[in-house]
């Protein structure tokens, strides 16, 4: 009698053997793309364990260290400090891994929302058509016209009227992910409700309304797993587009606050000196978003390829 392989050991080998493997390993840029997101990702989200300073506790940190230009470009550098420090003394390179850190808890919580709302609107929008469908999708083509930057400030704004400055930095990061999610809802939504316009009418959704299943059941066990295949690609290419909105709204002032520094706040604060000379507060965090964006959306770019048949 044969005996069966461990479930891991399977799976793997099918992952191995997959067109998208084949598709992944024969594309260089790929590859480095995707070394590049995962030593960006270990890198922040280890800052704790890795980062030679804490640069936001301020009893770490000494005004006499301020402005310390990094060691390869100056010998006034100090290696204590690779990268630099600001004028607070807080060392660039330690900052730069916290704030990658919060940038990417943003774009992933960002994403995830923007999900969650579209793929339950698309659902709803394509199963049920109708006047149901009319108006989800009129109000995703009237937000549409607005880009997503100035949805993410209106809500913002809509909360700072509503509470106070302090109790707006206390709950800033959830703002944040809120206003980029209500963003970007839109391309999940159209997407999904297009899948399932295709979907319903087959007939493994009619058997399943015949046995007597709920709507809710249907779409759930059966017509949104279906349709995760282009949600997939969008929420890879989204999370970059999260990341470089969130950057953005930091760097405007109505983002994360200078306590909650995302690499948008450590820019933002590296410009405010950037005409005395001390360029490095700002040159590198900015090297890191564009990094850590540009890779993300080279592994979005090839998952799109790979998982479209017309191109295999």
């Amino acid at each position: 009698m044969a005996m069966q392989q461990p479930a891991a050991t399977s799976w793997l080998h099918r992952l191995t053997d997959s067109d998208i493997w084949w598709s992944f390993k024969s594309s260089p840029t790929t590859v480095i793309a995707a070394a590049a997101t995962l030593f960006i990702f270990v890198v922040a989200f280890a800052a704790p364990l890795l980062a030679p300073h804490t640069p936001f506790d301020p009893a770490t940190l000494s005004l006499s260290d301020g402005l310390k230009p990094p060691v390869l470009f100056s010998e006034e550098g100090d290696w204590t400090f690779p990268l630099g420090t600001d004028d607070q003394g807080r060392d660039v390179l330690s900052s730069i891994m916290y704030g990658t850190r919060l940038s990417l808890i943003v774009g992933f919580a960002s994403v995830i929302v923007a999900m969650v709302i579209g793929i339950a609107l698309g659902l709803v929008s394509g199963y049920f058509g109708g006047a149901v469908d009319a108006v989800i999708m009129r109000i995703a083509d009237v937000q549409l016209t607005f880009p997503a930057i100035l949805v993410a400030l209106l809500i913002d704004g809509v909360v700072r009227g509503i509470i106070s400055v302090q109790r707006h930095d206390e709950i800033a990061i959830f703002v944040i992910v809120g206003a980029i999610g209500l963003s970007f809802w839109v391309q999940y939504a159209r997407t999904v409700r297009g899948s399932v316009l295709v979907e319903k009418n087959k007939e493994y959704v009619q058997a399943a309304r015949v046995i007597g299943l709920s709507p809710v059941l249907i779409m759930v066990r059966h017509v949104l797993p279906n349709v995760t295949g282009p949600v997939l690609v969008i929420a890879t290419i989204n999370l970059g587009l999260a990341i470089i909105t969130e950057a953005t709204l930091s760097f405007l002032g109505v983002g994360l606050p200078s306590t909650q520094p995302s690499l948008g706040t450590l820019i933002r604060l590296g410009n405010e000196v950037l005409q005395s000379g001390d360029w490095w507060i700002t040159v590198f965090p900015g090297i890191t978003l564009a990094a850590l964006v540009l890779a993300v959306n080279l592994l979005g770019d090839w998952l799109r390829d790979a998982l479209n048949p017309k191109l295999r």
